[in-house]
């Protein structure tokens, strides 16, 4: 299948450099019996595995556990929810999949943007995500922002503020994902678990290792096992 995703390497949550997206064709992900199902994975860091191997990232661990065929992946570590947007507007995609992910925000967070904007513009990437699943927001599932707090990078901060506006963050994304029947899944708690164990996280010590992206994608099975029924 080809893979669409927008790959940016080495930029830090601050992007301190900037290098052209590409969308690079093919993969090197060894192809598993699929029940056909199709995947598009929208995000940041997160969602294309910085730091990590192709196959580590979470959606195609989910992708293989959960017999999906590999996913499109629209990431770019740095991305928050408008250049999110914007990079979905750029790849004009005219396809359309059985399920949509979005994993998107810390960058907001992290930039100490609004919260109000970003509740304004998850609100659309929502939309964008239900049109991109054939207007289904029962094919759209959301996974809450991890605390990078909590990560080796995240030591020297104050991890206590840090925490609380994660949570106000994800109490903005679960509210919005309510009122549009979308599922919520909250990785967080496993996120803040990792701390303190170096396997969970990328040689970076700011992002996370295929390990802790894999219990994300476990946490997301059944989830989407029940969208697909």
């Amino acid at each position: 299948m080809r893979f669409l995703f927008i790959l940016a390497v080495f930029l830090s949550f601050g992007c301190t450099q900037d290098k052209a997206a590409a969308v690079i064709p093919g993969s090197t992900t060894p192809p598993v019996t699929s029940s056909g199902a199709t995947l598009l994975s929208l995000g940041d860091s997160y969602t294309i595995g910085e730091g990590v191997g192709e196959a580590d990232r979470w959606s195609v661990q989910l992708a293989r556990t959960a017999g999906l065929a590999t996913p499109d992946i629209i990431a770019r570590t740095g991305w928050t929810t408008g250049e999110l947007q914007r990079a979905v507007q750029d790849a004009n995609l005219t396809k359309t999949y059985d399920l949509v992910s979005l994993l998107i925000g810390v960058n907001n967070q992290y930039r100490r943007l609004p919260l109000a904007s970003y509740r304004t513009e998850f609100r659309a990437l929502l939309q964008t995500a239900t049109r991109l699943a054939a207007n289904r927001p029962s094919r759209v599932f959301v996974l809450s922002v991890p605390d990078w707090g909590r990560s080796p990078f995240g030591q020297s901060t104050d991890q206590q503020l840090i925490s609380r506006e994660i949570d106000q963050f994800n109490a903005v994304a679960r509210e919005e994902c309510q009122q549009l029947g979308i599922a919520f899944v909250d990785i967080t708690p496993l996120t803040r678990a990792a701390a303190g164990d170096a396997t969970q996280f990328a040689p970076d010590g700011l992002h996370y290792s295929g390990k802790q992206m894999q219990l994300w994608a476990q946490q997301a099975l059944p989830v989407v096992r029940m969208l697909l029924q």
